[in-house]
């Protein structure tokens, strides 16, 4: 790996409405991940995956009703993300690292029963994890996201991929806004630029639309395995996709045909919003969680 950047501490002074102490852990490649870490330490976890191009951020206003329903909410920040180490080389960067990256950040946390939170490239990583640990987790609640293998990218996603390759810009902040339909704040917009500083620091979150596995890609077989356990998984799998959402339209189908656990759940349900549904329907998102957790009875 080549050079590493770490954002200043300073770009992340006085966020609006993200009150949470910074917590790390050095994974074994010298790598700093951060993580929010709110909420009795032996209460049941709910880990919320982040995805492209936000950071934990994103489930800010998530955190508070979900530690006040009783849970301990974990949100890490992607290696690349947030207050996370920053590779400054795109080649650094590869679906199965990032997997491994967390696996073994959730290892050394010694989490279990876990309620697994995810949107975007947060369940591209998640439910690998739960297809590698499913003995780990109590619960999946998807919105906004999957677990592609290969598929025909969808045109609003391949012009996407094609901005993160070749804009000579890349405005963290205003492709939140552009993704949701809510409207954000300037200092919410600042807050989503605060950890890429520089243009090298957006090397991981300009490759990520590359890494995602769909037409030929190098992770479809693992995608394909990761398939087989999901196919297998009878725990409460619970999909809330937004309403407004053009790249994943349609996404919740296949895991409520294919998924055991999604395929008797009456929780299902539409949420109002973009793509980025924490920012316009957090609360919708939050009652889906706090049902499937009471159904998968932790």
């Amino acid at each position: 790996m080549g050079k590493v950047h770490r954002t200043p501490d300073a770009r992340f002074a006085a966020l609006p409405d993200y009150p949470f102490d910074p917590r790390y852990h050095v994974l074994t490649d010298g790598l700093r991940l951060h993580y929010v870490d709110e909420g009795p330490r032996t209460a049941t976890p709910v880990l919320m995956m982040h995805g492209e191009p936000s950071w934990s951020y994103l489930y800010r206003k998530m955190v508070g009703p979900t530690v006040e329903a009783g849970y301990r909410v974990l949100a890490p920040d992607l290696i690349g993300f947030g207050k996370s180490d920053k590779p400054t080389g795109k080649s650094d960067y590869t679906y199965s690292a990032h997997v491994a990256w967390i696996a073994e950040w959730l290892d050394a946390m010694g989490l279990n029963n876990v309620v697994l939170a995810c949107q975007d490239w947060g369940s591209l990583i998640g439910l690998r994890l739960v297809a590698a640990m499913p003995e780990r987790f109590a619960a999946v609640v998807l919105s906004n996201g999957g677990l592609p293998a290969g598929q025909a990218p969808p045109p609003a996603f391949a012009k996407w991929r094609a901005f993160s390759r070749y804009s000579p810009v890349f405005p963290i902040g205003g492709i939140i806004q552009k993704a949701t339909t809510t409207q954000l704040s300037p200092q919410t917009v600042a807050a989503y630029d605060a950890p890429f500083d520089t243009r090298a620091s957006k090397a991981g979150a300009r490759i990520f639309p590359s890494l995602v596995p769909l037409g030929e890609n190098v992770a479809v077989p693992d995608q394909l395995e990761a398939w087989k356990v999901l196919e297998q998984f009878d725990k409460p799998f619970t999909c809330c996709f937004s309403d407004r959402d053009p790249i994943t339209r349609g996404g919740d189908r296949e895991f409520r045909e294919r998924v055991p656990g999604a395929r008797d759940n009456p929780l299902h349900r539409t949420l109002s919003g973009g793509h980025f549904i924490q920012e316009d329907d957090p609360q919708g998102f939050v009652g889906a969680i706090l049902e499937t957790a009471d159904r998968a009875g932790v």
